[in-house]
């Protein structure tokens, strides 16, 4: 399993290959389907709103491994103009500009971790998680598999 994807974003045709590499790491951790669409969906929102109000920036996806959860960590990086004010940014219906105020809280509602860290004239980064508790069975078959 890789390490760590990135995916450079640019236009809005980089979002296909950002959620089709989100969805595909989470599914090779695990996730249900429909966890892998609602991770590929934040990706989406995210990746949008850096086409729209940055221009250009990156994101990169790790698998995250704990005794009790697999995760699947997502990092978007720009250089836009950073968020005057996070906290309204993150309120429904919030739109900076020309958009339709979905992108932030929709992703936040969509993981299970949602951090921004922006600050005015100096891009934004957005550090969002998704977690899959891993049951006893699964925990078994590993233990056997390092001791065999």
């Amino acid at each position: 399993m890789a390490d760590e994807i990135l995916v450079s974003i640019d236009s809005d045709e980089d979002m296909v290959p950002a959620r089709a590499e989100g969805r595909a790491l989470a599914l090779e951790l695990g996730f249900s389907r429909t966890d892998a669409t609602l991770i590929a969906t934040a990706i989406s929102e995210i990746a949008r709103n850096i086409v729209v109000h940055a221009g250009s920036g990156e994101l990169v996806m790790r698998p995250v491994y704990e005794d009790s959860r697999y995760g699947i960590v997502v990092i978007a990086r720009d250089k836009g103009p950073g968020i005057r004010d996070v906290e309204a940014a993150l309120g429904h219906g919030y739109t900076g500009r020309a958009g339709l105020g979905l992108g932030l809280p929709g992703a936040r509602r969509l993981m299970d971790e949602f951090h921004v860290d922006s600050n005015s004239g100096n891009g934004t980064t957005v550090t969002m998680t998704k977690w899959r508790l891993r049951d006893e069975l699964e925990r078994l078959r590993e233990e056997r598999r390092k001791r065999a």
